[in-house]
């Protein structure tokens, strides 16, 4: 099986290569969720990870996405504020622009 999934794969170090490494990401694909974060669950293995570790550190994981989903609209917000005011100050100095 992994030597059929290998002959979609692009070529390594080939130029051109798209990000994902070539595989195909659908645009229903959505990004994470912290909800999805911290409510993953792992199955046991006999000599796995402590499960109230990786538990920790999914909260933990998941907190840190939910502080840069916060940080991204204020800075989106703040980016969309301060191209208003650009524009409203080259409509008044620019001369011979009319708006």
């Amino acid at each position: 099986m992994r030597s059929l999934l290998n002959l979609f794969r692009p070529e390594r170090g080939r130029p051109g290569r798209s990000p994902n490494g070539g595989w195909y990401r659908s645009e229903s694909c959505r990004p994470l969720t912290v909800g999805q974060v911290r409510e993953r669950r792992f199955r046991s293995v006999r000599r796995g990870l402590d499960p109230v570790e990786v538990h920790a550190f999914l909260h933990r994981v998941a907190g840190e996405l939910a502080a840069a989903r916060r940080d991204l609209v204020t800075v989106t917000e703040e980016n969309v504020r301060i191209k208003r005011a650009l524009r409203s100050w080259q409509a008044r100095f620019t001369p011979g622009v009319r708006r």
